[in-house]
């Protein structure tokens, strides 16, 4: 596969991985590079935050991962009016249907890696965003994944599902004999508001916690209304208050993409 395709993994919701999804695409696309997000979520996550109406399902995912599937990938463009190259294979709510019959079907859990392969997309970086709950889409995701970002919300159900997360990807990579298996490239600390006690007590663990998952812990985002207000507009937060101190947040994982994307070119 001659593209980066992260994977951003939870098991639970609310935790800000299509924020993180779609601020990542954004950063990514104003630094030169083409960005495809998959939404696996049946709640159609990246609709509302890219101000997309709902699609048909012959233009979604549910289309690309049907039997019949002729590579004919149906990509919406978003945020044309700001010189970027970032479009969205939306999600639909027959996803959910889509996921049960991938269980009994043949290579049902490398569906979405198959099409990749099969009918690749042209992008330098492929961002999947992905259900909460660790079913058949998300077993999908991390066969089709060259790596895997963690949001952690700063709660203690949040931070220890996060550890179990980790032994899933583990365990499931080993069952599906992926080589190489798509590494973690780290937690990111999400909506973090200093003004909770509880999330600056958690921020401080955190380090101790990455550091016995052999991972790395990126700095945090911070919480802040204007996220939701952005996603309103269909809109990232770089868009809507390019001067607001939380666009800065997500420079560090960008760094460490465009490194990645990098050095699959040159070993191309």
């Amino acid at each position: 596969m001659k593209q980066i395709v992260i994977s951003l993994l939870a098991n639970a919701g609310g935790v800000g991985k299509t924020t993180l999804s779609v601020h990542l695409a954004y950063e990514m696309s104003r630094r030169g590079f083409s960005v495809a997000m998959i939404d696996l979520d049946p709640q159609r996550s990246l609709d509302v935050f890219c101000g997309l109406a709902p699609a048909e399902p012959s233009k979604t995912l549910v289309e690309v991962l049907s039997k019949d599937f002729k590579g004919n990938w149906s990509l919406a463009p978003v945020w044309k009016d700001f010189n970027v190259n970032v479009e969205v294979c939306q999600g639909h709510p027959l996803l959910a249907e889509i996921a049960n019959e991938l269980v009994i079907r043949k290579r049902g859990e490398y569906a979405l890696s198959d099409r990749l392969k099969s009918f690749p997309l042209p992008h330098n970086l492929i961002i999947l965003d992905c259900p909460a709950t660790l079913g058949m889409l998300n077993v999908n995701a991390l066969a089709a994944s060259t790596h895997i970002l963690v949001p952690v919300q700063l709660e203690m159900k949040a931070i220890s599902g996060s550890a179990e997360l980790v032994e899933w990807c583990i365990s499931t990579a080993e069952e599906l004999h992926l080589d190489p298996r798509p590494p973690i490239l780290g937690f990111v600390p999400s909506m973090y508001d200093e003004s909770v006690a509880m999330h600056r007590q958690y921020l401080e663990q955190l380090p101790e916690i990455a550091k016995q998952l052999h991972l790395k812990l990126y700095p945090k985002v911070r919480n802040s209304n204007e996220f939701k207000n952005a996603s309103a507009h269909g809109l990232p937060l770089q868009v809507y208050r390019p001067k607001h101190p939380a666009c800065k947040d997500f420079k560090p994982i960008a760094d460490d993409l465009a490194a990645l994307i990098k050095d699959r070119k040159e070993k191309k």
